[in-house]
C-alpha cells in the first residue's frame, strides 16, 4: 500500500542507531524474571525472541537491562532527515516508508483511541537502526525481530528484518507487508496503553494462551489501522493510498509467514501448539482481517472470543 503524492514526513519521529548504539549498562535482573520477561518484553516478537534461542526467553534465567541514552546517531539522523522528506521518498525507500507508517498510525491512533477508548494517545518511541541497538528490554538486532519495550515504551527495528522475512520464512513482501509489520508493533503500544499487555504473562504458552491473545489482538489492531488510514475522510499529513488485492496479499502473506505453525515447521520440521506464543497463520489472516475489514477496534477483542480461529466468536 502505497502513500498519496504530496505528504511531508516528519523524520524528527524517528531515531537512529546501530552497532550498539545505546546508553551504559544498568542493574543484572535474575531469579524469577526469566518468566516475567515475556511480560516485560513481549520476547518472542515475529516468532523471535529478543533474548536467546528460539525457545530462550521464558527460559532464561538472567538478562541485562540497558539504561537508554540518546538513540540518535547525529550522521545518521542528518542522513534520514535529507533523503525522507516527501512521501514520495516512503514509496522509493524502506527507511523513508517506516517514517511515514509512523506518521501515519501516530495520525490515525491520535485520533481514534479517544474517540474509540475514551483514552489520549502517547506516542511511542521508535528506533531504527541496523546491526544491533541497546534497550532497557536487552539487546536489539535483526536476528531478534523487531520488538516493543513497555519499560520505555519504545519500537526497536531494523529494517533488514524485512528481508529476513522474505528470505528465511517465504513472506511475499511489498509496501503494506511491511507496514503492517511496524503496525503490530504499535499495536503493543495500544495495548500498553489500553492494560491489555500484561495478559501475556498470565498465560505465557498454548494454543488458547494469553500470549497468543495478545499477539492476534496486535495484528487486528494492525488491521485497523489499514483500514481507517486509507479512508477517504482521513487527513493525516501522509495519506494511504485505497487497499487493493495485491496490498492485501502481501500483508497476508507476511501474517501466514510469521505464524507459529509456519515458523515451527520451517525451523525444526514439526508442530508443537503447546509451544504456540503467537498464532497460527490462518489465526493471524483472520484476526487482521478482523480489523481491516471494518476498521472498528472492538472486533478485536481476542480475550472475549471462544474461538480463536473465528474472530466472529467475540462474546458481546
Amino acid at each position: 500500500m502505497s502513500f498519496e503524492g504530496g505528504g511531508r514526513l516528519d523524520t524528527s519521529r524517528v531515531q537512529t542507531g546501530g552497532s550498539g548504539g545505546g546508553g551504559g549498562r544498568g542493574m543484572v535482573v535474575g531469579g524469577g524474571l526469566g518468566g516475567l520477561l515475556l511480560t516485560i518484553v513481549l520476547g518472542l516478537i515475529f516468532g523471535q525472541p529478543v533474548v536467546g534461542g528460539l525457545d530462550g526467553a521464558l527460559n532464561q534465567s538472567t538478562y541485562d537491562e540497558y539504561s537508554t541514552g540518546s538513540g540518535n546517531d547525529a550522521a545518521a539522523q542528518n542522513e534520514l532527515a535529507e533523503k525522507c522528506q516527501t512521501s514520495e521518498d516512503a514509496n522509493s525507500q524502506t527507511d523513508c516508508r517506516v517514517v511515514a507508517t509512523a506518521n501515519s498510525l501516530d495520525a490515525m491512533w491520535s485520533t481514534y483511541l479517544p474517540e474509540s477508548a475514551g483514552v489520549q494517545y502517547n506516542m511511542p518511541g521508535l528506533v531504527l537502526f541496523s546491526g544491533s541497538e541497546y534497550s532497557p528490554c536487552g539487546t536489539a538486532s535483526s536476528a531478534t525481530g523487531p520488538f516493543y519495550c513497555p519499560s520505555n515504551q519504545t519500537v526497536y527495528l531494523d529494517s533488514s528484518f524485512y528481508s529476513t522475512l522474505q528470505s528465511d520464512f517465504g513472506a511475499e513482501g511489498g509496501p503494506l507487508a511491511e507496514e503492517y509489520v511496524l503496525a503490530h508493533e504499535f499495536g503493543h503500544h495500544i495495548q500498553y496503553q489500553l492494560g491489555y499487555l500484561g495478559a501475556a504473562s498470565q498465560d505465557q504458552q498454548g494454543e488458547d494462551s494469553g500470549a497468543v491473545r495478545v499477539e492476534l489482538q496486535a495484528d487486528c489492531y494492525a488491521g485497523v489501522w489499514a483500514n481507517r488510514a486509507s479512508s477517504d475522510d482521513f487527513t493525516g499529513g501522509v495519506n494511504l493510498e485505497k487497499l487493493t488485492e495485491d496490498d492485501l496479499r502481501s500483508a497476508l502473506s507476511t501474517a501466514e509467514a510469521i505464524g507459529d505453525d509456519h515458523i515451527q515447521q520451517t525451523t525444526s520440521g514439526r508442530v508443537n501448539p503447546e509451544a504456540f506464543t503467537h498464532g497460527t497463520s490462518d489465526q493471524r489472516v483472520a484476526w487482521f482481517m478482523a480489523g481491516s475489514n471494518d476498521g472498528d477496534i472492538a472486533k478485536c477483542d481476542t480475550f472475549s472470543a471462544g474461538n480463536l480461529d473465528d474472530p466472529a466468536s467475540i462474546r458481546g
